[in-house]
């Protein structure tokens, strides 16, 4: 148990006028209690009272591993497949005295979950995954070493595909060696599936397809990230098989400009749209800016997204503790996409690049 954390999510709840807040299987759940349980249909959850009071309900199936991540800081309510959740959350409620509290519930709580709590506490339901996200986003100093180690490793691993990749091989055999390859150097998985998308399907900036064969004269855009101690990390850097053409230099070279721009202008007290802002300035400039249809950033953390958002219209103003993306990019459908993304950690009212690998033009001959 992260007892520090669970105090500052009591005072939020404080701030905010929230009684209590439930947590379900999600990134939250791994930040404050370091357990992962799998998100099936059986009802598990955290709750933490706004005086810093809290307790779990867990299936018994879940039983063993709960009571390792939870100790003995806490009551433990089990219930058994037979009988379902309702009897031990109806015991919760009247022992933690929940009925007429305003409850905030987080993005881990199922729909259908939430309509039986809902039937069965009366009291007022709000949104808590903003709540949460935003006692995640400062990094202590041993969030900012996982971090950074994360970087590290997945640095490592691009590294290594350079040297792997060339014609003939499909586009899943790259992604089952990035899963080899972050398992190999220390990474605990994989922090998102990968993203291996080659020639035309570089376009799609999620692409999620796998079978193409890598050919002479392709472009294969990586997104990959590992994860390390529960944090992760997420970079992006574009290949090129063979000589590449005059256009796809050209736009290279715009969204390397845009990448280091946004990196330079970082500094504690700038706003997050005025980041975005400067990377989407060089490559209106470019005559690229149509094609730049993603954020130039997003949060990272026990989550590969989380806040902060590096995007238009965000005013919050960057702190230290801070760590996000920046990976502006350029998407012209049926051609090609660039992307070249880093992550960035506001440390000592600067930023800290936390990837390494060089972003000049790679060419694999």
């Amino acid at each position: 148990m992260k007892l520090e954390r669970i105090k500052k999510l009591a005072e939020s709840l404080k701030r905010e006028n929230i009684g209590a807040v439930i947590v379900g299987p999600s990134p939250d759940l791994e930040y404050l209690t370091g357990l992962t349980p799998s998100n099936d249909e059986r009802f598990k959850g955290l709750f933490v009272l706004s005086d810093a009071s809290f307790f779990y309900i867990a299936p018994s199936l879940y039983l063993e591993e709960t009571q390792k991540g939870i100790g003995d800081s806490a009551k433990i309510y089990v219930w058994y497949d037979e009988e379902g959740f309702l009897g031990v959350l109806r015991q919760a409620r009247d022992d933690f005295e929940l009925n007429g509290l305003r409850i905030a519930i987080s993005d881990g709580i199922s729909a259908v979950h939430l309509l039986d709590i809902q039937e069965n506490i009366d009291a007022e339901f709000v949104r808590g995954d903003i709540l949460l996200g935003e006692l995640r986003m400062i990094k202590d100093e041993e969030e900012m070493e996982n971090l950074r180690k994360a970087s590290e490793i997945i640095d490592d691993v691009v590294k290594d595909l350079a040297d792997f990749i060339r014609p003939g091989i499909r586009e899943r055999d790259i992604r089952r060696k990035i899963e080899e390859l972050c398992l190999e150097k220390g990474a605990s998985g994989l922090s998102f599936d990968p993203i291996v998308a080659s020639g035309p399907n570089s376009s799609m900036p999620h692409y999620n397809g796998d079978s193409r064969i890598i050919q002479e004269r392709d472009i294969v855009l990586l997104d990959l990230g590992c994860k390390y101690n529960g944090y992760c990390s997420d970079t992006t850097r574009t290949f090129f098989i063979g000589e590449p053409s005059a256009k796809e230099k050209e736009v290279y070279a715009a969204v390397l400009e845009a990448n280091l721009a946004a990196e330079a202008f970082v500094k504690e007290g700038v706003a997050c749209e005025e980041v975005d802002k400067v990377a989407r300035e060089v490559l209106r400039k470019a005559g690229l800016d149509k094609f730049f249809i993603t954020r130039t950033g997003h949060g990272i953390g026990v989550n590969v997204h989380e806040f902060p958002n590096i995007v238009a219209n965000n005013k919050q103003l960057l702190k230290n503790g801070m760590a996000f993306s920046i990976e502006p990019s350029v998407c012209i459908p049926g051609e090609f996409g660039i992307r070249i993304e880093d992550i960035v950690l506001v440390n000592d009212g600067k930023a800290e690049i936390l990837n390494k690998f060089p972003k000049e033009m790679l060419v694999i001959k």
